[in-house]
């Protein structure tokens, strides 16, 4: 981490903003990506246009998730608030159905004059129950111009080698190391697509999401990507005999997964890092071009996923969980005139800090009360903390489960007052919350006010 930065500087780092607005913004979301990039640490995966932005930018080491699932998570940063205040708690039900009047991020700068293009996944592709199951692309108050390939895979890019990991049962768990190349896929094609969107309004302000599919599943990329990742290669999680038993709504129903073989954790691993690298692929190709366009001087970009993914830790592979590992992102912020650029940070942050962050850095007048906080003083300083928690919760049918992480602690509740289950993880020992602590008397004082602040961030 870089020293502190001059107290004079950050003085005058806001007013230095508000000489140099407007600012473009491109806000990339990357679907399920865990942190599984060079860039946090994870040997043997292949990301390097990632890693570039992340080394001249700043990157968030302690980034978190409020809900890890992607319509509440998405519908939750697009506002500015959390899932329950938003109504979205489920990938069923569309942001428009329970909030039609709530001012989205990209909206607001709609409003505000700046062009706003949406290219792929940014808010969810929901299915409007109320209308037997229409499906519902985009938000068409946030855009001045939306486009996504998603069904445009080509016929070469269907074919090519693949299976279903689980015999069927469950259909998404399916991977092809496809033929052809980035074009024939979707997310490729979205990648030319917003290119040739830059080239043509580079020079007016402009507000872009660019919405990465991949690594979400069905796991399907060019088999050059594939080749990337040899099978003997693919390291497989190796968690320790004596780790405590799971609380009974810490994770769906695992027995599918139970009856993977070592060859198909290997298969199912490989599938998803070949799946970053074709996305951090595509990402490159948009980097270049703001090379090309002399943009970078002139735009915020933030890259970032909408939660965590599980890669056979506890046993369990996909998302919809509150360990560490289905909540926390990967988040990484440029602004050409923050002097923190260049560092890592290891302040807590949530995602539903982005949408106030991008208010005050753009200079705008906010549309609503905002649950986040501006992230400002961080990018001008690594080291300053701009909260001392970050709040994640999830949905098990009847019962919820809630979660909050401090710089040291993990605590979660399941059902009311936890009577589903009580979890408790010292980080300072144990970044892999393989030991549940909550039952442990010596641990009876920190359970106690972890449960103080996970009750003043959820109201019940």
């Amino acid at each position: 981490m870089k020293p502190l930065i001059p107290l004079l500087f950050l003085s005058i780092f806001p007013t230095i903003l508000q000489a140099q607005r407007p600012i473009n913004v491109l806000w990339v979301v990357l679907d399920d990506l865990r942190t599984e990039l060079g860039c946090y640490g994870v040997e043997g995966v292949i990301s390097p246009n990632i890693d570039r932005f992340a080394a001249k930018a700043m990157l968030f080491e302690n980034a978190y998730a409020q809900y890890p699932v992607c319509n509440p998570s998405r519908a939750s940063f697009l506002t500015g608030l959390r899932p329950e205040e938003v109504g979205v708690l489920s990938n069923k039900l569309p942001l428009r159905r329970v909030q039609p009047d709530i001012v989205t991020a990209p909206q607001l700068f709609r409003q505000n004059g700046y062009y706003t293009i949406g290219i792929g996944k940014i808010f969810h592709l929901s299915v409007d129950e109320p209308t037997r199951g229409r499906v519902l692309f985009e938000d068409p108050k946030s855009w001045n111009f939306f486009l996504d390939r998603i069904p445009n895979v080509t016929p070469l890019g269907k074919k090519g080698e693949g299976r279903n990991l689980t015999g069927g049962a469950l259909k998404w768990a399916h991977w092809r190391a496809a033929e052809g190349g980035d074009a024939d896929q979707a997310d490729g094609q979205n990648a030319d697509a917003l290119i040739e969107k830059l080239e043509e309004v580079h020079e007016e302000p402009f507000f872009i999401g660019y919405g990465i599919h991949k690594p979400h599943d069905p796991f399907v990329a060019p088999k050059e990507y594939f080749d990337l990742y040899p099978k003997d290669t693919i390291k497989l999680e190796q968690e320790p005999s004596d780790r405590s038993e799971l609380e009974p709504g810490a994770i769906p129903n695992r027995k599918t997964f139970s009856e993977f073989t070592d060859a198909e954790r290997i298969e199912f691993k490989r599938a998803y890092q070949a799946c970053v690298t074709f996305a951090d692929a595509q990402l490159g190709k948009v980097f270049d071009a703001m090379d090309r366009l002399e943009l970078w001087d002139s735009t915020m970009v933030i890259v970032m996923s909408d939660h965590g993914y599980h890669l056979g830790q506890k046993g369990w592979w996909n998302k919809v969980t509150l360990f560490e590992t289905g909540s926390r992102v990967p988040f990484i912020f440029w602004h050409p005139l923050a002097p923190g650029m260049g560092s890592s940070t290891d302040s807590l942050v949530e995602l539903v800090d982005i949408y106030p962050t991008l208010v005050e850095l753009a200079g705008l007048r906010a549309p609503h009360r905002f649950s986040g906080k501006s992230l400002l003083g961080v990018l001008a300083d690594p080291n300053v903390e701009v909260k001392d928690a970050a709040y994640s919760q999830v949905k098990r049918g009847a019962y919820s489960g809630l979660s909050v992480r401090s710089a040291r602690w993990r605590y979660t509740e399941w059902g009311e007052d936890g009577k589903r289950g009580v979890e408790l993880y010292d980080h300072s020992k144990d970044p892999e919350e393989h030991y549940n602590l909550a039952r442990n008397p010596e641990y009876a004082s920190v359970r106690e006010r972890m449960k103080d602040l996970l009750d003043r961030g959820f109201s019940r």
